[in-house]
């Protein structure tokens, strides 16, 4: 990981933490009501055909929260400010849960400097007859068979022993993510009516045994999003990027290369 370097940019009171890694496209990667930490191991391997740019949202991780942000179509706003300072043009959104509902709400009202859209078992939609999990009450046993479908990474996540400071980011991480999503119920009924202006090439990745967002979410977008590609991964759970890696790393590259 000797390419990926931490850099800051100060912007309306904000410190935004982000580490940047390789040349070529941009990639835009927003994570997770968890954190930066489930791109954090892809970020070596994207960085070999793309410039790749992983923040810490404002809240989450080294990035400090800010008050004027506090719903996820601040954080749009928020986002497109940001490419704009960075002088980013053509950039290829790649969100993930949370993020990827970020990401939809950045298409959704300014694409001039998006290139692609990229969701990967994402939030944002409300899927009738489907319930999304209730990630804030799960214990951890719960929440390592919902986010992932195959045992060792079940049992890997169980293990691991968090120190003080990780339990602290953690808790930092989930009080933002509820503050940002609980209220709105991880959806937002407006991306539905106006998806007709989501028109730029989209790619949707998802596990079939996604226990946040089960696999009719997945549905759910590729059926409003009208250029759009689905693919779905067997024995895959929340986190395709871990669980599916090469298969997802090989289907992200030869989208976004395509397109350049």
């Amino acid at each position: 990981m000797n390419n990926i370097v931490t850099e800051n940019l100060h912007y309306r009171g904000i410190d935004l933490n982000y580490k940047v890694a390789g040349d070529g496209p941009v990639l835009l990667l927003l994570h997770g009501a968890n954190g930066s930490m489930s791109f954090s191991p892809i970020v070596e391997d994207l960085s070999k055909h793309f410039r790749v740019i992983l923040p810490d949202h404002p809240g989450f991780g080294e990035t400090k929260q800010a008050e004027w942000i506090s719903t996820i179509p601040d954080l749009a706003y928020f986002y497109l400010d940001i490419i704009k300072t960075m002088n980013l043009d053509n950039v290829n959104l790649v969100g993930h849960s949370m993020g990827g509902w970020i990401a939809t709400e950045i298409a959704l009202r300014d694409s001039h400097n998006i290139n692609s859209l990229t969701l990967i078992s994402s939030a944002g939609l409300s899927v009738k007859g489907t319930p999304m999990g209730d990630l804030f009450s799960w214990s951890p046993e719960e929440a390592a068979s919902k986010v992932f479908a195959r045992k060792e990474f079940i049992d890997e996540m169980l293990a691991k022993v968090p120190n003080e400071d990780e339990i602290s980011l953690m808790a930092s991480n989930r009080e933002m993510a509820k503050l940002l999503c609980k209220e709105a119920q991880f959806e937002n009924p407006e991306i539905k009516k106006w998806a007709h202006r989501l028109d730029k090439p989209a790619l949707i990745l998802w596990g079939d045994s996604d226990g946040i967002f089960p696999e009719p979410f997945a549905h759910a977008f590729h059926n409003i999003i009208s250029n759009s590609k689905l693919e779905i991964y067997k024995d895959c759970g929340h986190v395709p990027m871990l669980e599916a890696r090469e298969r997802f790393l090989q289907r992200l590259t030869d989208f976004i290369q395509m397109l350049t």
